[in-house]
């Protein structure tokens, strides 16, 4: 099992974040760290702030006050073309996958390489690796329509680490998938993380699938993901973070949240 020693650096920073539209408040002083290699998973009833999060990481809004620091540079104060060159170090994975249809698998996944002007030989290779991360190198000429929910979602995620991101952000990647797809969907997020250190940020309503995360690890040897026995000294790299009503009500590990006494956190779990 590979667990390489992070630098626990900060990569991605909310500092007493606040936004409202309307006048209605969707996040209140949100403050959180996520650090190098490290997953946190964002939970809470719809409305509560969670993918709002990821779009004010992405810079694509600002807050109204507080401080976002994403690796290393302030994106609630950057100017739109500094954000650009940022957004290309960072991953995005949408919960429609967002793929488009006129384009094969090959130019979906290499869209942002040709953007930037990347060789060919080199997009081709890169194209390639990502495919067979997610074990779809035999999709190369299909199209959108020609694959299943889970195979679209699976072009996404090579699509979004294609680029070899720093930070990778996924909006309810398993949301309308069956059990099965999802555990495969789930597999290559740890092994992203295991493997290749990948800082992220979760968006999901699965409490199955943060919970597997947080109890397994990628198995190299073995080139699976594996239950980590609860006896055993290990660090998960992943953690939770609860909204409600945009505030944080609870930021912990997967123990602490499964005995924690809220009445509110208790009843979501239970869901």
């Amino acid at each position: 099992m590979d667990q390489s020693n992070n630098s626990h650096e900060p990569v991605i920073v909310f500092e007493d974040v606040s936004i409202a539209f309307d006048e209605k408040k969707v996040l209140s002083n949100l403050s959180f760290t996520l650090l190098h290699g490290q997953t946190k998973v964002l939970f809470g009833v719809a409305g509560a702030g969670k993918t709002l999060v990821l779009k004010l990481a992405l810079g694509l809004l600002r807050p109204d006050s507080g401080r976002i620091t994403v690796l290393g540079q302030e994106v609630s104060a950057m100017k739109e073309q500094d954000l650009f060159a940022l957004r290309r170090r960072i991953g995005m994975v949408f919960q429609e996958s967002a793929l488009f249809d006129s384009l094969n698998v090959e130019d979906n996944v290499s869209f942002r390489l040709r953007e930037e002007h990347v060789p060919q030989d080199e997009i081709t290779r890169r194209v390639a690796d990502a495919l067979r991360f997610v074990e779809l190198e035999h999709t190369v000429k299909l199209f959108p329509a020609e694959l299943s929910g889970g195979m679209r979602r699976r072009v996404a995620i090579a699509r979004a680490i294609v680029s070899d991101p720093k930070v990778l952000l996924y909006d309810s990647p398993t949301a309308g998938l069956d059990p099965v797809t999802s555990t495969t969907i789930v597999e290559l997020l740890v092994k992203q993380r295991d493997v290749f250190q990948t800082s992220a940020l979760l968006v999901t309503h699965r409490l199955q699938d943060a919970f597997t995360m947080a109890t397994h690890a990628f198995d190299r040897k073995l080139n699976k993901m594996v239950l980590v026995p609860p006896e055993t000294d290990w660090d998960s790299k992943t953690s939770f973070l609860v909204l409600k009503d945009g505030v944080k009500i609870f930021e912990g590990d997967a123990s602490e949240i499964a005995n924690s006494d809220s009445e509110y956190i208790r009843e979501y779990l239970t869901q």
